[in-house]
């Protein structure tokens, strides 16, 4: 921690020197006062100033409480400025010139005239495109596709260029696992099965865009060693008094839907916004498993299982920001949500010694309940300190997850005949579990020259998961405690960061480098067992990033960055739990974390048209295996720490204007993955294939305000750790037409028009010998409705994110 305080010493000393700076500036010289149509002060105006001569901006300033406007210049010249606010028309002074004799320049009073348009009958003609490409991330615009409509978030992150989502719910992008997921611009510190979860119980409807970051700076938590996906959820942009409501109804074999509310109130001082959404989810899933287990004498398994799960959420958000003046800002966030449900199924295995001769059946029945609650709390300032645009911002947050699950299963082992081997056997469990997560950040940056900017920042974490397995049996018409499976893992996890990158623009180039130090503590504990894995370590990430404008309509570009995955906390949770007696998933406590070296290089024509090439090393890499265990005849799943994965990309997004009325947007990513393990359960694991994914989406522009879509996506078959996947294709339609004046938006969607996703892998692992088949409810047909209103006449709320976000990226919802 003594490096943690040295660099915070640093930070405030550099503040203290840029303060003393600005107090050494001479006083202004320049100088006017602006008054609102009533003749009183106009607080807050924005005033820029311009050179007479050329009309190029000099500086920006805000008008105080008394309507006073300062501006201090150096140069002599003539000057004249323009003052804008929102509602008033832009009101532009006379010129006056400053000399060498004038040390001061008053440009007197003027005053605002109220504008007498009203912004609701502003018809804004241009709408953002599906995918764009910004300097350093690709972003995809959710709320105005109709494809979109009525999906989960989930199924909208599928779509995404370079994204997949396999049978388990893992996302990977560019090929590449270990995705950090933020909600604007907030770590979500869930396990990857709970972000699943909540990504599933999140609606389109309440998403903004998706910002896909492939290499982040420093300023970025060093988890994610494929980059960072932030889902930026909607938040309105108007002033006054206003807001919106939505509905959806989707059906494929059940029904889903969902509602939401949303509403903003904006003053000069104060900004209040919440939202509400509710949401019913229910789909079915098919799944089956052939596979050999060898041994001395080879038993063939043939399962075949079906499940219906449904899901109730509940989502909210609640917010304030006061504005204590033109360059202070203190607000508080309230997020959460309060989700459950359920999920029956039944699994058939019949077993024998080939797949054509049958011996005995397995018959599994299960019932499995789920409660997840989980409230939010952020605390946030932001101070501007200078008109060049230096700011320091700060954030204190406060996280509790609740969860419990509960299982219920009856084992049925019968011969051929259907004369029971044993007796039914009941088994249950119930796994109550809490996470508490605190976080506090500092960022700071400021403009050191015209040319040069630095930001810094500091970041403390800590998170404490507890987990209860309770896992009993039904013996002699009682249920009694399964002392086998019975445990409690509580998991400790501090995480200190230091960050600073500098950035320094040349003529054509832009150069930044950076450095983020984290200090990381963890002590998992498994108490029934008396079993500690404690780790200490210190790690430095560097980044740098070189942009090289070559022309007017070309740009290269170069970015590396040293990563780090630490293992999610139902990774590390070693509990084991059971599909049935012959599949089971467990945790592996031990595994260590994954270190990733990233090397991008990028091209931009035209400023839409983008070529990027990537190379990647992870070290220790963490994957998801499927394993056989001998002793039981079992097939399991775990994570593991597989020695080395390589990885090579390329992608190619090409939008185009094929007519007046036909836009559309291609994505290709290709991309070569090996993995390698000299020793993986006790044999050698060696793979290597190249794989590609295409997604393209078409829109039709019908008439005015009514538009169509087609979007379809092809990935290709791909290796992954222990996995061999198969291809994997889909196409969905949409409409969409806004009405009521531009108000209203009614949208129709068909996911899956044909029916064709599916999900198909076998096993790469030497010596093992399974194949799975996996078909969810994919083919669902929706429509969505929603409604804005009320007043637009004041500036926009501020969108802010939290010190909570890698964190939350590892939990349950």
């Amino acid at each position: 921690m003594k490096t943690i305080y040295k660099i915070t010493f640093f930070l405030t000393l550099l503040f203290t020197i840029k303060t003393g700076f600005a107090q050494t500036n001479p006083k202004p010289n320049i100088s006017g006062i602006i008054l609102d149509e009533n003749k009183k002060p106009a607080d807050y105006v924005t005033v820029v100033l311009f050179k007479a001569s050329d009309s190029s901006v000099v500086k920006t300033a805000f008008t105080d409480p008394s309507g006073t406007f300062n501006f201090n210049i150096s140069g002599k010249g003539s000057y004249y400025y323009k003052a804008s606010n929102m509602g008033y028309k832009t009101l532009k002074s006379k010129t006056i010139v400053l000399t060498e004799d004038h040390q001061k320049v008053d440009f007197g009073t003027a005053q605002l005239i109220a504008s007498t348009q009203n912004l609701k009958d502003v018809n804004v003609a241009v709408t953002k495109p599906l995918i764009e490409r910004k300097m350093d991330k690709i972003v995809m615009n959710v709320s105005n596709s109709a494809v979109m409509t009525g999906s989960t978030a989930l199924e909208v992150l599928q779509k995404a260029p370079g994204v997949t989502v396999d049978q388990n719910d893992k996302i990977s992008m560019m090929g590449k696992q270990g995705v950090l997921i933020q909600l604007d611009g907030k770590q979500t510190y869930m396990s990857s099965a709970d972000v699943a979860n909540l990504l599933r119980n999140m609606q389109s409807s309440d998403i903004e865009s998706i910002e896909l970051i492939t290499n982040p700076s420093s300023k970025y938590d060093a988890s994610g060693n494929s980059g960072i996906i932030n889902i930026k959820t909607k938040k309105n942009k108007n002033g006054g008094t206003n807001g919106s409501i939505n509905g959806s109804l989707g059906y494929g074999k059940n029904l889903r839907a969902n509602t939401g509310l949303n509403l903003n109130y904006r003053a000069q001082k104060v900004n209040l916004f919440g939202n509400y959404s509710y949401g019913k989810f229910e789909r079915d899933n098919l799944i089956a498993i052939d596979r050999i287990s060898n041994g001395t004498t080879d038993t063939y398994f043939m399962q075949v299982g079906e499940s219906n799960r449904k899901q109730y959420n509940n989502n909210l958000k609640a917010g304030l920001d006061y504005f204590i003046d033109k360059k202070n800002t203190i607000g508080i966030l309230v997020n959460g949500y309060f989700n459950h449900g359920n999920e029956t199924s039944t699994n058939n295995t019949l077993i024998g010694p080939s797949f054509q001769k049958i011996d005995s059946t397995l018959i599994t029945n299960s019932l499995q309940t789920n409660k997840y609650n989980n409230v939010s709390y952020n605390l946030n300032y932001k101070s501007v300190l200078d008109t060049a645009g230096s700011e320091i911002s700060a954030d204190l947050d406060y996280s509790r997850y609740k969860g419990n699950d509960g299982s219920n299963y009856e084992n049925d082992y019968r011969f051929q005949n259907g004369d029971r081997i044993r007796p039914i056997i009941y088994t249950r469990n119930n796994t109550p579990s809490i996470i508490d997560i605190k976080a506090f950040k500092i960022d700071y940056n400021v403009s050191l020259t015209k040319t040069v900017k630095l930001e810094a920042g500091l970041k403390s974490s800590w998170v404490k998961t507890d987990n209860d397995l309770q896992a009993e049996a039904y013996v002699n018409s009682a249920w009694e405690n399964d002392t086998r499976r019975s445990n409690q893992f509580v998991y400790d996890e501090n995480v200190n960061a230091a960050y600073t990158n500098v950035n320094k623009q040349f003529k054509n180039t832009s150069v930044q480098i950076g450095l983020r130090v984290e200090q990381t503590n963890s002590k998992g504990n498994l108490i029934t067992k008396n079993t500690v894995v404690e780790r200490n370590y210190w790690d430095f990430f560097p980044t740098l990033f070189v942009q090289q404008k070559l022309s007017k309509n070309n740009q290269l570009g170069f970015s590396y960055s040293r990563r780090i995955d630490r293992p999610s906390y139902d990774a590390l949770n070693p509990f084991i739990y059971y599909l049935d007696e012959f599949t089971y998933s467990k945790g592996n406590p031990f595994l260590n974390p994954q270190y990733t070296h990233n090397f991008e290089l990028s091209y931009t024509l035209l400023q839409k048209y983008m070529l990027s090439i990537g190379y990647s090393r992870i070290n220790d890499v963490i994957a998801e295996v499927i394993l056989p265990d001998a002793a039981s005849q079992s097939l399991y799943q775990t994570n593991a720490n597989i020695a080395t994965n390589i990885s090579y990309n390329a992608n190619l997004n090409v939008p185009l204007q094929l007519t007046k009325w036909w836009q559309t947007n291609n994505n290709l990513n290709i991309f070569y993955l090996s993995f390698e393990a000299p020793d993986l359960a006790g044999s050698a694991l060696k793979t290597g294939k190249t794989s590609f994914q295409f997604k393209s989406q078409q829109t039709f522009t019908i008439m005015d305000g009514f538009t169509a879509e087609i979007n379809g996506s092809y990935e290709s078959p791909l290796d992954y750790g222990t996995l061999s996947l198969k291809a994997r294709y889909y196409i969905d339609a949409g409409l969409s037409k806004s009405m009521f004046n531009k108000k209203a938006s009614l949208k129709l969607a068909l996911s899956d028009v044909f029916n064709m996703s599916e999900s198909n892998l076998s096993s790469a692992y030497p010596g093992l010998t399974y194949s799975l088949h996996q078909k969810n409810e994919t083919q669902v047909g929706r429509i969505s409705f929603t409604y804005r209103f009320g007043k637009n006449e004041i500036k926009p709320a501020r969108r802010r994110s939290t010190g909570t976000e890698a964190e939350q990226g590892r939990m349950k919802n």
